[in-house]
């Protein structure tokens, strides 16, 4: 692990990959970062039977698919059964598969893979892959360069402070995990919220624009452990982080240099602040 810099108030205390959308994270202790956010985050997803994408907002079940590391890829669990998901294995044939407002250029990984999940889930289901070399632009409402984002909402990238969550959880009956929210960095130091006033912030040789808060939806209500939905931490957090009707957690990120890895223990600089933050 890499010793913290003392000059800094703010470190990485966490970093999560999350290779198929809304199917379980990876811890990491060093991540590659690209143009479309860390190497092999959420660049394959499931599809239905009209290519529209599945998530645990409608299929909570998904939650219960873990990934783990394999020597040619990633090993997905569901309960006692597995099946290794190699990178760069995908068939030929494109698919044109729907993921929010946009249509993107997917192809399916293969028909094995597919039927796992379709068994599994009960429901006929296609598990497709995303290549960085297909496009899909972030809204140009928030870009700056063009950037582009993988098969994630909106943005590459996902940070909140281990000081926010702890502010959630002291209103709340029962803690939540910091999993809830599926970030891909979690930094320690500063007040709650301290992300909220960022604009452009530097680890290492990486720098990073914090363009826009994340708009909160139903999938933080799933326990990541036993697929279950409740109300929290939803219903306190849009008692006091709600703008306009959305309820605001954690901060998306655009990456500016590339190709550099992020580790546990990077300071985080910040380079530059605005003075309009969510009020708390």
């Amino acid at each position: 692990m890499q010793l913290a810099d003392p000059s800094s108030a703010f470190h990485i205390s966490e970093l999560w990959l999350y290779p198929v959308k809304s199917l379980g994270g990876i811890a990491m202790d060093e991540a590659k970062l690209l143009p479309k956010g860390f190497e092999h985050d959420r660049r394959w997803m499931l599809i239905d039977e009209n290519n529209a994408c599945i998530t645990q907002r409608v299929f909570p079940q998904l939650a219960l698919f873990k990934l783990s590391f394999h020597e040619i890829g990633f090993v997905i669990t569901c309960r006692d059964v597995k099946i290794i998901l190699p990178i760069g294995l995908y068939e030929q044939e494109e698919i044109m598969a729907q993921i929010w407002d946009d249509t993107v250029e997917v192809f399916e990984v293969s028909a094995a893979h597919s039927a796992w999940f379709s068994s599994i889930l009960k429901m006929p289901c296609r598990l497709v892959y995303f290549p960085d070399s297909k496009p899909r632009p972030v809204d140009p409402d928030y870009a700056k360069r063009q950037e582009q984002v993988s098969l994630a909402d909106a943005f590459p990238m996902l940070i909140i402070g281990q000081s926010s969550l702890d502010d959630l959880n002291s209103r709340l009956d029962v803690a939540v995990p910091m999993n809830r929210f599926r970030p891909n960095i979690v930094f320690t130091g500063g007040a709650a919220f301290e992300e909220d006033g960022w604009i452009q912030i530097e680890m290492g040789a990486n720098v990073l624009n914090v363009v826009k808060p994340c708009a909160r939806c139903v999938l933080t209500t799933v326990d990541q452990d036993t697929a279950e939905k409740g109300l929290e931490p939803l219903a306190t957090l849009s008692s006091y982080r709600k703008q306009g009707n959305k309820v605001m957690f954690g901060q998306n990120v655009l990456p500016v240099t590339i190709e550099h890895s992020i580790r546990i223990g990077d300071a985080i600089h910040v380079r530059s602040k605005k003075n309009n933050k969510i009020p708390a």
